[in-house]
């Protein structure tokens, strides 16, 4: 028994505490990953080891408890396949974290507290939903301005016309809203022109026939309503809408100071049937709003939510996994770099190839055990002592030596 093993020792058990008080201390940390400490026997030209070596520290990349904060910005990887990307101020270098806690710095870019930029993909927004556009990564923002509004293209209306109505005898092109004798029934509609101006259309139904209706659509311009379109809807027996024999609508007339409206309206899935009026519509137009708040997507969408009830996806977060995790390198700031070890990193977005999917408005905690921290600390103080314990009797017996005569 040498001096050199129980000091070996020693500090071995010095460095294992010392991971296991770093785990401790950052018990609180989101997205913090706990480390594990590793050991190595050392071997010389003896049969007699020379005592113990660190061989490595290596993190427990494990999913911490998901937890709500309420935070527009906040994410969490809900899984463990995925880091976030971020890139070091001033075009830096580029890192990868658990961390999710983000917000909007002053030039509108979402960051964390390291004042690194989260990275992500543009949005193809000629699509329905929206996609990815995967290549190229960019910073992610928040909109600036208000969204401009869009002019009113389309109505679907799904609706049921009474099949108990009266026939009105003598329809007129332009019913009279003020004599309920010339009409059978009338729907409010609001759509906008390409300033996001609101204008009231009105449906008016009248019923000419057995199964059969003319509709008016009226449009007020100061002067008094005006027929601006018009449709025929004929429906079978069985009260469903016959479209070889129905028109769709059409709705044109020039709003002032803003494009022309040319307009078509649907009645796809409209039914007859003597259970009363009911109507159901949708129109694709909206007026310009101010952004309010963005929300995540479990894709990753980054989703800018404005007053006038409108979203627009600004992009997609982007994700990435090493075939080697314990191959990065910590650079503190709860961040990793791509060493050789790790691998080049394998990127793509939340809920594809395998990769987690994104809780908005939460944050992944440490994973971080602290029972079991605080048992190991237990085993490795008492390593420790044992350590100790070992030069303390090999002192002895060369103290025994020293004093025989």
């Amino acid at each position: 028994m040498g001096f050199g093993q129980g000091l070996s020792g020693l500090n071995a058990s010095s460095q294992n505490l010392d991971v296991i008080g770093n785990n401790i201390a950052n018990s609180g940390t989101v997205g913090f990953k706990a480390g594990s400490a590793t050991f190595s026997d050392v071997y010389a030209n003896s049969r007699v080891g020379l005592g113990v070596q660190l061989a490595s520290i290596n993190q427990r990349f494990t999913t911490g408890t998901v937890s709500t904060t309420g935070n527009q910005f906040d994410m969490a990887i809900d899984g463990t396949k995925g880091l976030f990307v971020v890139q070091q101020p001033n075009g830096g270098a580029i890192l990868y974290t658990r961390n999710g806690q983000f917000f909007a710095d002053k030039d509108s870019n979402i960051v964390n507290a390291q004042g690194q930029q989260l990275l992500g993909y543009r949005a193809d927004t000629t699509v329905t939903p929206p996609r990815p556009i995967l290549g190229t990564q960019i910073g992610l923002t928040v909109p600036l301005g208000n969204m401009p509004p869009k002019a009113s293209t389309t109505i679907a209306d799904k609706l049921n016309l009474d099949a108990g109505a009266s026939i009105i005898a003598a329809p007129v092109p332009t019913p009279d809203l003020t004599d309920s004798s010339t009409y059978s029934n009338s729907f409010p509609t609001t759509i906008y022109d390409s300033l996001g101006v609101a204008h009231r259309i009105d449906q008016v139904y009248q019923k000419t026939g057995d199964n059969t209706w003319n509709v008016t659509y009226l449009w007020d311009d100061g002067t008094g309503p005006q027929s601006v379109g018009s449709a025929s809807l004929k429906f079978t027996t069985a009260g469903a809408l016959d479209t070889a024999n129905s028109t769709a609508g059409t709705i044109g007339f020039n709003p002032p100071g803003a494009d022309a409206i040319a307009m078509s309206v649907s009645y796809d899935g409209s039914t007859q049937f003597n259970s009363g009026y009911t109507s159901n519509f949708t129109q694709d137009g909206y007026a310009s709003g101010e952004y309010a708040s963005t929300s995540i997507g479990t894709d990753g969408a980054v989703i800018a939510n404005y007053t006038n009830g409108a979203k627009q996806v600004m992009g997609f977060v982007a994700l990435a996994d090493f075939n080697n995790l314990q191959g990065l390198q910590p650079v503190g700031g709860n961040a990793w770099a791509e060493t050789a070890n790790s691998g080049q990193p394998l990127l793509g977005t939340p809920g594809v190839n395998g990769m987690a999917a994104i809780k908005g408005q939460a944050i992944e905690e440490s994973n971080v055990d602290m029972s079991q921290e605080l048992v190991n600390m237990i085993i490795a103080q008492r390593t420790y002592q044992a350590n100790a314990q070992t030069i303390k009797t090999q002192d002895q017996i060369l103290q025994t030596l020293i004093t025989m005569r």
